[in-house]
């Protein structure tokens, strides 16, 4: 009996060719692989699809894919590293840029369902993802992380594990690299946070190093939770940036802001989280400050009471806790 016909099979994918980017793919015209239907099961929503596996170029590792096509064109993803196909970062860097929030189901609960409701949206589709409305300062910054030119590195063998225990007699023939592996924040990295963008430690990096240089480098005393916000246009209100706040960053839950303080006079407002990380998240996707319509609002850190009473060089605004 066809899988499709067969009632337990319904879900399960058949393809011919993958869903790459080109430094999966490599840099050899004429790559082979080799073709396995139902060869293993979908690193995010558990269903059987067909799994390729080929040589890149010379010197490197096999790859095989790791998620199925249509997670892959859920969120526009390759389907071996899971980076976006169109600006080589991962979807928590892109979806931070864009606003884009996930919706698909972290847990085993409901995520086959899913899939299968996505995949009969997908007929005649190449991706979900819309950017049509992402903000100008969001699409701006995608431009300026993009990685446009393949990055074959990636590709190489894995670290030899005999060889960092010290086991290793294959010497030159060995085909994994020779060499000790080097362990930070890096190191720990997974399939499902890489996918549904959740603290990919690659990401955040990526985020952290830009918002840095567009100086929004978080301070060090972690009980500042406030950012400042200026030049506001004239008929904002609290309400109006409590709900910008939530279109901008949908990554932060409605209940981790603790309160805004707006100063119409001034035309600026505190915006207060109720931890750090949900400011440093926010400092991220404002790195090139918060959309506004056509025009853009300034953004900064707020400061501490005690050090706003110290005397500083450049003024910086001070936190304002909520009532």
């Amino acid at each position: 009996m066809p899988p499709k016909q067969d009632i337990n099979k319904a879900g399960w994918e058949q393809s011919d060719f993958p869903i790459l980017c080109e430094t999966c793919l490599g840099d050899n015209a004429f790559v082979r692989m080799s073709k396995q239907e139902y060869g293993r099961s979908c690193g995010t929503c558990a269903r059987p699809f067909t799994v390729f596996r080929w040589n890149p170029g010379t010197g490197m590792r096999y790859k095989t894919t790791v998620i199925c096509q249509t997670c892959a064109k859920i969120k526009n993803v390759c389907q071996t590293c899971l980076l976006d196909l169109e600006y080589g970062l991962p979807t928590q860097v892109r979806d931070t840029a864009l606003g884009v929030e996930n919706d698909a189901p972290t847990s085993e609960i409901n995520r086959e369902y899913y899939a299968q409701n996505m995949e009969s949206k997908l007929e005649g589709s190449k991706s979900l993802l819309d950017t049509s409305k992402a903000s100008s300062a969001g699409k701006e910054m995608l431009k300026q992380l993009a990685r446009t030119d393949p990055y074959y590195k990636r590709n190489r063998p894995h670290v030899c594990s005999f060889f960092v225990k010290g086991e290793c007699n294959r010497g030159d023939e060995c085909p994994y690299r020779h060499e000790m592996p080097v362990k930070n924040e890096l190191s720990k990295q997974n399939i499902q946070d890489r996918y549904h963008g959740r603290n990919d430690p690659v990401a955040n990096k990526i985020l952290n190093n830009y918002a840095a240089s567009m100086g929004l480098t978080p301070p060090e005393d972690k009980t500042i939770t406030s950012l400042f916000l200026t030049s506001l246009p004239a008929d904002a209100t609290e309400d109006s940036i409590r709900t910008r706040v939530f279109q901008t960053v949908p990554g932060v839950p409605p209940s981790q802001l603790k309160s805004v303080v707006h100063v119409a006079k001034s035309r600026c407002a505190f915006v207060n989280f109720r931890d750090r990380e949900s400011a440093e998240h926010a400092a991220q996707a404002w790195a090139n400050g918060l959309p506004w319509g056509e025009q853009t609002v300034n953004v900064k850190w707020g400061r501490s009471k005690a050090a706003s009473g110290k005397p500083k060089s450049s003024p910086a605004p001070a936190a304002v806790a909520a009532s």
